[in-house]
């Protein structure tokens, strides 16, 4: 059985004392288990969340790493510097990292192998624009993005990434997909990666849906049976919110 995974992308919010008085509130309670839960944080607040989620059986991820092992670029993190904080998890290929920051796929598939060979979990992000989806072209675009992130590795490297299907009309407007159409396209993600290795290979790789997921909704995401959690941006920053998705992805059968 698949372990449902709930991760959190803050994208850019909290400074690091709102960050542990987050992770502060969120341990309060008890959480699930059986669930992974995962908090995708800004570089400044990872040292310290790591620390903080000690015991906790949290994980901490980063939003983004660069491919290369070290160099003349600035501004950007490496996936050694991330192992080095004890980071766990990277999100690779947000959309918003596509549209605002030239990411293709290319650099993705880059990415990818390099946080795999560092020891990290990628979570590699998919999903078709507004226009895509309006001219049915969601399959086949959804299809190409996986083909080409996946290029290069093999059955048990792909085994350790998590994918994350967002489609992009649905990201941070509250215009949610419904169920069905997640669980549809999830499920032609699943089969895209039998083609691409095997069927024992697909069916261990965990496939989140993200695109404002919020507590009143995701209970009918994961009744979805390829849907194994989800990557969730606005309804994670709030730490009751975050604990109520948790919940949910703890009664994941």
């Amino acid at each position: 059985m698949r372990i449902p995974v709930i991760a959190g992308n803050w994208k850019m919010h909290k400074t690091v004392d709102e960050a542990l008085t987050f992770l502060k509130t969120l341990r309060s309670g008890n959480l699930p288990g059986k669930v992974e839960t995962v908090i995708c944080a800004p570089y400044p607040a990872l040292p310290a969340l790591v620390e903080a989620a000690e015991g906790s059986g949290i994980g901490i991820g980063a939003q983004n790493l660069h491919w290369a092992e070290e160099g003349a670029y600035t501004g950007e993190v490496s996936a050694r510097m991330l192992t080095d904080i004890g980071v766990r998890y990277a999100i690779i290929g947000h959309s918003e990292r596509r549209a605002y920051f030239a990411e293709t796929d290319e650099t993705v598939n880059r990415k990818g192998k390099t946080a795999l060979q560092h020891g990290l979990v990628p979570i590699l992000c998919v999903g078709e624009s507004l226009e895509e989806r309006e001219q049915e072209r969601t399959k086949q675009v959804v299809r190409e993005q996986i083909v080409r992130a996946l290029e290069g590795l093999g059955s048990e490297e792909v085994k350790r990434v998590i994918l994350a299907y967002e489609p992009i009309w649905a990201i941070g407007t509250g215009r949610a997909s419904t169920a069905e159409d997640a669980g549809e396209v999830i499920g032609f993600i699943r089969r895209t990666v039998a083609d691409l290795y095997d069927q024992q290979v697909a069916n261990e790789v965990r496939m989140l849906y993200g695109g404002s997921v919020k507590p009143d909704n995701i209970e009918a995401f994961l009744a979805e049976a390829e849907i194994d959690g989800a990557l969730v941006g606005g309804a994670s920053l709030d730490p009751e919110s975050f604990r109520q998705l948790i919940a949910a992805g703890g009664k994941k059968r």
